[in-house]
């Protein structure tokens, strides 16, 4: 994919970077560098010319195409009807972004990092009053579910059906860690705390982790919470289906009140990795 005109960034998100390190993580996000500077979605710029001339456009042409995600669909989305809709010339829009795919990028990694950040801000206000990692852990998946229901063809672009013949670039992959990294730090905060309760029984078999999923968490705990990460992955997972679920309406026929039973399903979810999530606690 092509570099659009922009100086190097030198340094990433603030909030990447507090979410990583609320985490344990081990690694440095260099393709982060990369992706804010490619895709038009950079904090920082070095304030040359190609990049104050470009900020504008492609500003424009990315509200335009979320506009269209609502309307079309991600699979429905092209150059030309972003053109249309912008009033930008086909030329002016590929010269910010030369490919469906480059903008589609652009759009996976600003809904990734919006997301993290409404979850980092909720857990940083949950921090400040001094919640337990359970609070913690209401707070931040609630901000995720409001900023689904605020953005839902932005959920479905990331969560949703994969977009035909789009394939997401490895550029995506450290935003799209923000939110696993804000749940790894709650459970490494409830670890620490001694807040967990041992599961009954470990996760049999040899690990099942890559190396990756190990940094992000800071390292394999000792025994009886040697499979943490393993149903720390669980409740991501679980949390995302859940949501997918409310988003799409598969819930609203089943259950009086949607948002009563979201906290309780992430309450079951949390039994799953040892940590009690108080209900009767306001969090928000």
């Amino acid at each position: 994919m092509a570099l659009v005109g922009a100086g190097t960034v030198e340094e990433t998100s603030r909030d990447v970077a507090e979410s990583q390190r609320m985490a344990g993580q081990l690694w440095r996000p260099r393709l982060m560098t990369v992706a804010v500077d490619r895709y038009g979605s950079a904090m920082d710029v070095s304030g040359t010319s190609a990049t104050a001339e470009n900020s504008k456009p492609a500003a424009v042409i990315k509200v335009t195409a979320r506009q269209l995600l609502v309307k079309l669909g991600a699979g429905g989305l092209s150059l030309d009807a972003v053109a249309r809709d912008s009033g930008l010339a086909v030329t002016d829009i590929e010269a910010v972004f030369p490919h469906r795919d480059d903008l589609l990028t652009a759009l996976v990694i600003d809904a990734y990092n919006e997301s993290g950040a409404a979850m980092e801000r909720a857990d940083q206000a949950a921090r400040d009053a001094h919640a337990s990692a359970g609070a913690r852990l209401l707070t931040v998946t609630r901000a995720l579910r409001q900023w689904s229901f605020d953005n839902p063809a932005e959920f479905t672009l990331i969560y949703g059906s994969p977009v035909p013949e789009y394939h997401a670039p490895q550029d995506t992959v450290p935003t799209a860690s923000r939110t696993p990294a804000v749940l790894a730090g709650i459970v490494r905060s409830a670890l620490e705390a001694g807040e967990l309760t041992p599961p009954r029984r470990a996760v049999p078999g040899p690990p099942l982790l890559l190396p990756e999923a190990v940094q992000l968490f800071g390292g394999t705990p000792e025994a009886p919470f040697s499979d943490i990460i393993e149903r720390g992955i669980v409740l991501w997972s679980n949390l995302i289906g859940l949501l997918v679920f409310q988003v799409f309406s598969r819930t609203h026929d089943s259950v009086r009140d949607e948002s009563a039973f979201f906290d309780f399903a992430i309450a079951v979810a949390a039994e799953g990795i040892g940590l009690e999530v108080p209900l009767d606690e306001t969090t928000d």
